[in-house]
């Protein structure tokens, strides 16, 4: 019989870290509640259809104080639950669309800026420096307040004012990446360098990245909520920020009206934080051999 075909590095690796993973209590724990707030974000048409803005009850109920409004309802009448199933929706997409569009931009300037060397590295690392130096929720609050305020024009303010850390991390991986033996045979072999970049350094040059994109996910969740409280949040959405930025006004007589969204707030970026550590732990040999 012929011996079995041993597997690749990297897929060893990758079966490793996921083993790790799934026996890492706190990251099963962020899964679990991640999955369950999506859930929700997913079935909230079903379970509380029609808009979630509209006044459908006696204004200031208090949470089971009605049992058809389980949570209560605001100044103007509105659902709470309602408003928490479908802010849930705005906050996810908000996240992973913002985090999906740092992790693009910084990927391609990180991995040009680290393969090429040179004048490109200069050029784009002092754009990355540029860019950092102004406080990226400053960044975000100029975007939006010139344009209009809209789910869209969030996302893309979060995403363009957050790639500066993917891409520095992706610089160094690609540094420390490009004269390794496994690219020089690439090289050798009259690889393309658009080839050597994506298909043999940068998924060698992913688990960090990984890592930092439920960083990414958890920021951009707290910019929108932040946006939504100071009022520059999309007025046709509910959104946990903005529910906050309502509830304020009514803190000491109605005060769940704040903590209800602010609760699933911590919550959900709680599930992030502790998601990215179990990735850390997995993905970085040292920490797993020590588990």
């Amino acid at each position: 019989m012929l011996p079995d075909t041993p597997q690749p590095l990297f897929v060893v690796q990758r079966h490793a870290a996921l083993h790790a993973l799934l026996h890492n209590p706190s990251a099963i724990g962020g899964i679990v509640v991640l999955l369950l707030v999506a859930l929700l974000a997913l079935l909230a048409g079903q379970l509380f259809p029609g808009d979630p803005q509209d006044m459908v009850a006696r204004p200031l109920l208090a949470p089971l104080q009605d049992a058809g409004f389980f949570l209560g309802s605001d100044s103007l009448g509105r659902n709470v639950a309602a408003g928490l199933a479908h802010g849930a929706r705005v906050s996810l997409l908000v996240g992973i669309v913002a985090a999906s569009l740092s992790l693009v931009i910084g990927v391609l300037v990180g991995a040009t800026a680290g393969y090429f060397g040179g004048w490109v590295d200069d050029v784009l690392v002092r754009l990355t420096e540029v860019v950092q130096t102004v406080p990226a929720f400053l960044f975000v609050i100029v975007i939006v307040a010139i344009g209009q305020p809209s789910v869209t024009v969030i996302v893309l303010a979060i995403g363009f004012a957050s790639w500066p850390v993917i891409a520095r991390l992706v610089r160094a991986e690609f540094r420390s990446l490009r004269e390794t033996e496994f690219v020089q045979a690439a090289r050798s072999q009259g690889f393309s360098d658009i080839r050597i970049v994506f298909q043999e350094i940068l998924p060698n040059a992913l688990p960090p990245v990984i890592v930092s994109v439920s960083v990414l996910v958890a920021t951009a969740i707290l910019m929108e909520s932040a946006l939504a409280f100071v009022g520059l949040g999309d007025a046709n959405v509910v959104s946990w920020g903005s529910m906050i930025g309502e509830g304020r006004e009514h803190l000491r007589t109605a005060w769940t009206l704040t903590a209800l969204p602010g609760g699933a707030i911590v919550l959900t970026v709680l599930a992030l934080n502790l998601l990215g550590d179990g990735l850390n732990d997995a993905f970085n040999p040292r920490l797993r051999g020590r588990s």
